[in-house]
């Protein structure tokens, strides 16, 4: 029994390192990407929230990405707009209302190819998994976002319990 503990508890240890390693490389990746299209790394998160999320206003959009609701988000705004990731319309139903949109057709053609090859390159790791390993991924990768989540609402104080 004691040989399986420290089986086990080397195992969490290094799942830990893993997915530290995860967290920080993905980090870096997100952050390359972006500058590879002139971006920042919280700009094309931005747009990618909007092409997941669905429009939204500055306001909806500093929530979503935790600026402040003031000018970083409406420079944000600005940027995007300029490389053509996104629109800014009036709300029809309440024209004092502004709203931002994703243009996915430039923000594919700019960031497309890279996740693309990523996309390739896992796609063949997967290939080599049997169902019940892809699956068991699937529910890791998921509850680990979903702490990641808890999280980040718990350090900007909106956490909900």
């Amino acid at each position: 029994m004691a040989d399986g503990s420290a089986r086990r508890s080397a195992a969490i240890a290094r799942q830990g390192e893993a997915m530290q390693e995860f967290m920080a490389r993905a980090v870096l990746f997100q952050d390359a990407v972006a500058r590879s299209v002139g971006l920042n790394g919280t700009d094309l998160q931005a747009v990618g929230l909007l092409m997941s999320s669905g429009p939204a206003t500055p306001g909806e959009l500093a929530a979503r990405t935790g600026l402040t609701a003031g000018g970083a988000v409406t420079a944000m705004i600005d940027r995007l707009e300029r490389a053509g990731y996104v629109t800014r319309t009036r709300d029809d139903a309440d024209r004092r209302r502004v709203i931002v949109t994703a243009n996915p057709e430039p923000v594919l053609a700019g960031v497309g190819p890279v996740y693309a090859r990523v996309a390739q390159r896992w796609n063949e790791y997967l290939a080599t998994l049997t169902d019940e390993q892809i699956e068991f991924a699937g529910d890791l990768l998921a509850e680990a976002a979903e702490i990641n989540r808890e999280q980040i609402e718990a350090l900007r104080g909106t956490g909900r319990g």
